[in-house]
């Protein structure tokens, strides 16, 4: 392809990323630092009258941005890296197309294996199995480099491979929940078991701690060497699901409904 055209459908795609990545994360951090506290406050009235009006409109922009942002990610990841020159290191043992395979195999198949763990016995205890969705995904990364994968290219995998597992979260778990929930609410089906929004909640959590290595994987896979290596790409994943963990407990306090008004004036 012309460097030129290729410079422009980049640009593009990029541009559509990002805002649609801004879209998508911004409602899942109104959902889960904002929403999440307010909801908690509704009488069964106030459910009637505010769920299923806010929740469709918002849900809508929610999920398509996810969509927006994953479509233009992978076709991005195929212009930047399959296909630009910056996926493997030279001496790889894999070729290019196997190479190719391989990450795409991951970013389709994934979500399925985390989905099963988080299904599985393991997955009740919330702290043994985030334990080892984090061992198996650094030893993911490690594995990717030891095979050849660039730097950069093993780093730009920490957002496509999350970013891909959270698309799916919204579209196969969180969405479908939600659509219970509201018809539920709507009084045009009956209530959801207990089951079904623990699912959809615990899942938009999990979007949520994903969501901060994303956005580092994003912003520097274009130009930053430091977190081109998976040991420093594991310290920055637990950094980030810290800050994540602070912004949880700072949304449970009453902090941030401390605004001051001033008085009127006579």
């Amino acid at each position: 392809m012309d460097p030129t055209v290729n410079e422009w459908i980049t640009t593009v795609f990029r541009w559509i990323h990002v805002v649609a990545g801004i879209l998508w994360i911004g409602h899942l951090y109104f959902f889960n630092f904002v929403n999440a506290q307010l909801a908690k406050t509704y009488s069964p009235e106030s459910k009637k009258a505010v769920l299923p009006e806010l929740m469709p409109r918002a849900l809508y922009w929610f999920r398509w941005g996810a969509l927006y942002t994953w479509v233009t990610g992978i076709l991005l990841l195929g212009l930047v890296y399959y296909m630009g020159g910056l996926f493997l290191d030279e001496g790889a043992k894999l070729s290019n197309g196997a190479a190719t395979g391989l990450s795409l195999g991951l970013i389709l198949f994934l979500f399925f294996v985390y989905d099963g763990l988080w299904k599985s016995p393991l997955g009740k205890n919330e702290v043994v199995a985030a334990a080892v969705s984090y061992v198996l995904f650094v030893a993911l990364l490690f594995g990717l480099r030891a095979l050849g994968f660039a730097g950069r290219s093993v780093w730009i995998h920490v957002g496509a491979l999350f970013g891909s597992i959270m698309m799916m979260n919204v579209w196969m778990r969180i969405w479908p929940a939600q659509r219970k929930i509201i018809n539920g609410v709507k009084g045009v089906a009956p209530a959801p078991d207990a089951a079904v929004p623990a699912l959809a909640g615990l899942r938009s959590k999990h979007n949520t701690y994903m969501s901060v290595p994303l956005v580092l994987s994003m912003m520097n896979s274009h130009y930053s060497t430091l977190l081109a290596y998976p040991a420093v790409a594991a310290v920055a994943i637990l950094v980030g699901w810290a800050a994540v963990w602070f912004l949880y407990k700072k949304s449970a306090t009453a902090a941030p409904t401390q605004v001051k008004v001033p008085a009127a004036k006579a």
